[in-house]
């Protein structure tokens, strides 16, 4: 079993909006984050990227925040790009499955605007709700490999 942790939760109310950090996250199961734009009956209900990555943005003289890729869960300790779809997250007293690796870049992003890249088409993935619950950054979160 490999233990990571959870950076920040972001959420946004709307769809286009940045999403902002918040210290605790209702996961429901067949929709994702209670409260998210992005959340629905669908494969792509929570979407998740490593502080790892961030930081090889910031290494071109980006400032960049929690959320900024529109990430609603930013991780530390894992490399979530490597895992296989159908591998199960235990994120505390929930549990998700990894659904989809990477996505399509929209190269109108704030982000591919300002310095010619964006790290979420090829290290983000997406996850849907398994099991229910509380997440929050304090979490216990782990996966078997």
């Amino acid at each position: 079993m490999t233990e990571f942790k959870i950076l920040s939760i972001n959420i946004s109310r709307k769809k286009g909006e940045q999403k902002t950090p918040v210290d605790e996250a209702e996961l429901k199961v067949d929709h994702g984050i209670v409260g998210d734009a992005h959340a629905g009956d669908w494969h792509r209900q929570i979407s998740m990227l490593a502080d790892e990555d961030v930081e090889s943005m910031r290494g071109q003289g980006i400032e960049l925040n929690y959320g900024d890729f529109a990430e609603n869960i930013t991780t530390k300790g894992i490399d979530l790009a490597t895992l296989p779809v159908g591998t199960r997250l235990n994120l505390g007293e929930c549990e998700v499955e990894v659904t989809q690796i990477g996505k399509e870049c929209h190269h109108g992003c704030a982000i591919y605007q300002a310095v010619g890249d964006c790290v979420m088409p090829r290290k983000g993935i997406f996850v849907k709700v398994i099991k229910g619950g509380v997440i929050t950054g304090e979490s216990n979160c782990s996966y078997n490999q």
